[in-house]
C-alpha cells in the first residue's frame, strides 16, 4: 500500500510526519526521504522489538527523527510534547506486521508453532495463553465473533473452555488443533496457507479468524484505535492529513464513522468516501494486502466558524 500512502499524504518538505506504527520504517522511511532535511518524523511503535531496526533505517535516511515506544492511543500526549503545534501528517498502519508473524516465538502465526503470547508489547500484559485460561466461555465466544468474524464462535469457545480445563493450552499448535477440532476439518501445515485465488475468492486457514480475534482482545486493539480518533484531528495542523490502513471490519467501520463525524463537524475537510484497496498485483505478490483498506482526511486549512 506505500505507493497509495504517498498518494493520499502527499508529504512535502519541512513538513512534520507521525507514524503511529513505526515497525521496521517501510512507510516512515520513506516519508522522512519526501519531507527532507528541514522536516521531521515522529515514530510510535508499541513493540519494542521493532525499535532498533528501525532507528537504523531511518539513520540512513535522514538524521531529523524521534521515536517513542508507546501506544498510538497516546498521540495527544506524544505530539503534545514533541510537535505542540501539531503534525501535518498522521499516519496509522493496523494490524502486525510481517516480522511480528514470520517469528513464532510471538505467536501470532498459525503456520508456525510457538509459545502461544500475541501480545504486540512484550514488556507487558497477559498473554493470549493466561486470557485463554481465565476468559468465561460467554466472554471468549462475544470476542471471537466480534474480532473474528467468526460464525462458529460458540463452538470454537465452547471447545477451548473443555480443552483448557483438561491440559492448559500453551502453544499455538494446540490452539490450531482445538479449533479443527471444533470445526471438523483436519488442519496441517499445508492448510494455513491457502492465500491463493480460488474461484474468484481467497481462502484462508480454519484458526485465522480465531487467532484475529485473540490478538485484538489481548492487544485491546479497538480501545486504542477508538481513541486515536477521538484526538486525531486536534494533533493535525491547518491542512494536514491523516491515513488509516486497516485490516479488519470493525477496525475499518470506526475509522469510516470517525472520519464522516469529523466531516460533519467541520474537523476535516475533505474525507475519502470509499477506501483505497490494494491492487490485484499487490495482493497476488503480498497476500496480507487483500483485506488492506486505506482511508484518509484532511484538516481545513483554517478553522470554521
Amino acid at each position: 500500500m506505500l505507493p497509495h500512502v504517498m498518494d493520499v499524504l502527499s508529504p512535502l518538505p519541512g513538513e512534520t510526519v507521525v507514524d503511529c506504527t513505526l515497525g521496521r520504517a517501510g512507510h516512515a522511511v520513506e516519508l522522512l526521504r519526501c519531507v527532507g532535511p528541514t522536516g521531521r518524523l515522529i515514530g510510535i511503535d508499541c513493540d519494542g522489538e521493532s525499535i532498533a531496526a528501525a532507528r537504523d533505517r531511518l539513520a540512513q535516511a535522514g538524521a531529523n527523527f524521534t521515536i517513542r515506544h508507546s501506544n498510538f492511543a497516546a498521540l495527544g500526549q506524544i505530539v503534545g510534547e514533541l510537535a505542540p503545534a501539531g503534525a501535518d501528517i498522521v499516519l496509522a498502519d493496523l494490524g502486525m506486521s510481517s516480522m511480528q508473524v514470520d517469528d513464532s516465538d510471538r505467536g501470532f502465526s498459525y503456520v508456525r508453532d510457538g509459545p502461544l503470547d500475541m501480545r504486540m508489547d512484550r514488556s507487558r500484559g497477559r498473554t493470549a495463553a493466561q486470557v485463554l485460561a481465565t476468559i468465561p466461555a460467554a466472554d471468549l465466544a462475544a470476542a471471537i465473533a466480534e474480532f473474528g468474524d467468526e460464525p462458529h464462535a460458540e463452538r470454537i469457545a465452547a471447545a477451548l473452555v473443555d480443552a483448557r480445563n483438561q491440559h492448559p493450552i500453551t502453544r499455538t499448535s494446540e490452539l490450531i488443533a482445538v479449533i479443527g477440532r471444533a470445526l471438523d476439518v483436519a488442519v496441517t501445515r499445508e492448510t494455513g496457507w491457502q492465500l491463493q485465488p480460488h474461484r474468484g475468492r481467497w481462502r484462508s486457514h480454519p484458526a485465522a479468524r480465531t487467532f484475529q480475534a485473540l490478538r485484538m482482545l489481548v492487544n485491546r486493539e479497538l480501545a486504542s484505535l477508538q481513541e486515536l480518533l477521538r484526538v486525531l484531528p486536534q494533533c493535525l495542523r491547518p491542512g494536514g492529513r491523516a491515513a488509516i490502513i486497516s485490516f479488519h471490519s470493525g477496525e475499518d467501520r470506526l475509522v469510516k464513522a470517525a472520519f464522516q463525524d469529523g466531516l460533519n463537524k467541520r474537523a476535516y475537510e475533505a474525507v475519502g468516501q470509499e477506501p483505497v484497496r490494494a491492487s490485484e498485483a499487490e495482493k497476488l505478490a503480498n497476500p496480507r494486502a487483500r483485506s488492506a483498506k486505506l482511508r484518509w482526511a484532511k484538516r481545513p486549512l483554517r478553522e470554521a466558524r
